[in-house]
């Protein structure tokens, strides 16, 4: 595990949304389509940008890795912003608090678990993220707490707009499962496609169900249940 601390520099940030690899000039391939959420009573979804689409080869092929990248997760009035990001494998994710208090991030998600500690306002401390995997970032004081970070093998991937509609460019023809991920949903979409030379436009939306979404309680870092006034602290 590596950790970085540094004094945060206020500045502007990768916006959330969609982030994918650029694709060598001569790959011209692509998928494209839209991810629909169904919501109770037929709300519209609020989050659809915080799905995570990727592709994944057929029968374990050749998939060429992202450049890895820092990416900042800023903490505000007890919240992760964004609440969702994408990196490649080898890629820094920081978290720059400007609460006026002390937080203490953390994951129990191996193999990429990691702990940063207790810091304060005007500090940041990041994590290097060496396996491909869904992590769960929370913080050991407050558990209201979560992010996830997406740490992808491959450059395949993106995040839909708020239309849900998504692009992933780049990618060379062939067969591939399509993966569709959102936190509200527990259990990821995978379907098959044949992605041709001239790219692929799906006809229709990825549909995600989350009308059965309940928030789950979790452990904070030394896998003990958070204080009884968690949710209601003064600080």
């Amino acid at each position: 595990m590596r950790h970085l601390q540094l004094t945060v520099v206020m500045g502007v940030l990768a916006a959330p949304g969609v982030l994918s690899q650029n694709a060598p000039a001569a790959a011209a391939s692509h998928v494209s389509g839209t991810v629909a959420i169904l919501e109770k009573h037929n709300k519209t979804s609020p989050d659809i940008g915080d799905a995570v689409v990727y592709l994944t080869a057929a029968s374990g092929g050749n998939e060429s890795g992202g450049r890895p990248v820092t990416m900042d997760v800023t903490i505000s009035d007890k919240k992760f912003a964004p609440d969702v990001v994408v990196v490649p494998v080898g890629s820094t994710v920081r978290f720059p608090n400007t609460d006026p208090f002390s937080h203490n991030v953390f994951s129990a998600s191996d193999p990429n678990a990691f702990d940063l500690g207790l810091y304060g306002r005007g500090e940041a401390k990041g994590h290097l993220f060496d396996h491909a995997g869904l992590v769960y970032i929370y913080c050991n004081v407050h558990s209201s707490m979560v992010a996830y970070v997406q740490v992808m093998g491959s450059r395949w991937f993106a995040q839909p707009g708020a239309d849900g509609s998504f692009t992933i460019a780049g990618v060379p023809p062939g067969h591939y499962s399509l993966h569709v991920w959102h936190p509200r949903v527990a259990q990821e979409t995978v379907q098959e496609v044949d992605v041709p030379a001239a790219g692929l436009t799906l006809l229709q939306p990825v549909q995600l169900d989350a009308r059965g979404f309940r928030q789950q309680a979790h452990k904070n870092k030394f896998g003990k249940p958070y204080p009884t006034n968690a949710g209601r602290e003064l600080y």
